[in-house]
């Protein structure tokens, strides 16, 4: 199996690239990180990708909202463009897949919400092919509370799914709801185009159930690769056909760069990643 290669989600260093985009991305290539994953480029795609171009990265894989019509994260809502503006937009970045990275939790509560959720993602797979582009999904935890006739609302929804539907599997986060991510992560076989390489300890109980209170991203306690909880070179190893290792905090426990960069050595001195 050819390795995957290491990349990195930019929202871990949201603050760095909005003070200093030009140098953050220098920072990254001087790793000898080649490829990173974009976040917030709809409004920016011409000026990130020339941002990209300049410092020798790629984006192959970007996080944009299709399936919502405002997006929640952590740390603020953003309102989201028709998915034709997305698409548009990831393609002029030089994207070749836009993954959907968060549907809210009272979605997946029900199976019909689970329907509506993969109904709306197969509709996308014919339009984003006309942009040259794939679609996909990030999980978070709220897709591993709910289940209907022994399947996990995550697993209904990729039983659902055109199977030219890409997925990311967050690593922390399917611990955080519950999962074993290596089994997880063998299930998915050929879908499993990225996974999250994130290492922390899951909080007691999982954040997106119901009743639940919104959280902030300094709430989690995540940690470099191999000093949490997560099976990650496990999981890696039993990813089949995973194509890139995605390097991501959500709350970095130290300078972020440092922590960029020891995640990047662990993915590399394991033999993990290229």
């Amino acid at each position: 199996m050819t390795l995957p290669l290491a990349s990195v989600q930019l929202y871990t260093l949201a603050d760095e690239l909005s003070a200093d985009p030009a140098g953050s991305l220098e920072r990254l290539a001087a790793m000898g990180l080649r490829t990173v994953e974009a976040f917030d480029f709809v409004r920016r795609p011409q000026e990130l990708r020339a941002a990209l171009d300049a410092a020798g990265l790629v984006s192959p894989t970007a996080h944009a909202p299709l399936l919502s019509d405002e997006l929640w994260t952590p740390d603020g809502a953003i309102p989201t463009p028709a998915p034709e503006v997305v698409l548009e937009a990831a393609a002029t970045l030089g994207a070749r897949t836009v993954i959907d990275p968060f549907v809210a939790p009272e979605r997946w509560a029900t199976a019909e919400g689970v329907d509506d959720i993969s109904e709306r993602l197969n509709t996308l797979v014919e339009r984003a092919a006309a942009f040259d582009l794939q679609v996909g999904y990030h999980n978070h935890a709220q897709e591993f509370v709910a289940s209907f006739d022994g399947q996990t609302a995550y697993e209904r929804f990729v039983a659902r799914t055109d199977p030219r539907v890409q997925l990311e599997l967050d690593l922390y986060w399917a611990v955080v709801g519950g999962q074993d991510p290596v089994a997880l992560a063998a299930s998915l076989g050929d879908r499993l185009l990225a996974v999250h390489v994130k290492d922390g300890i899951a909080p007691a109980e999982n954040p997106f159930r119901p009743g639940a209170e919104r959280f902030g991203s300094d709430a989690l306690d995540q940690r470099r690769p191999g000093e949490g909880e997560v099976a990650l070179a496990e999981a890696l190893r039993a990813a089949s056909a995973v194509q890139y290792a995605v390097i991501e905090y959500d709350n970095p426990p130290g300078d972020v760069f440092a922590d960029i960069a020891a995640s990047l050595a662990f993915l590399r001195d394991g033999g993990l990643a290229r």
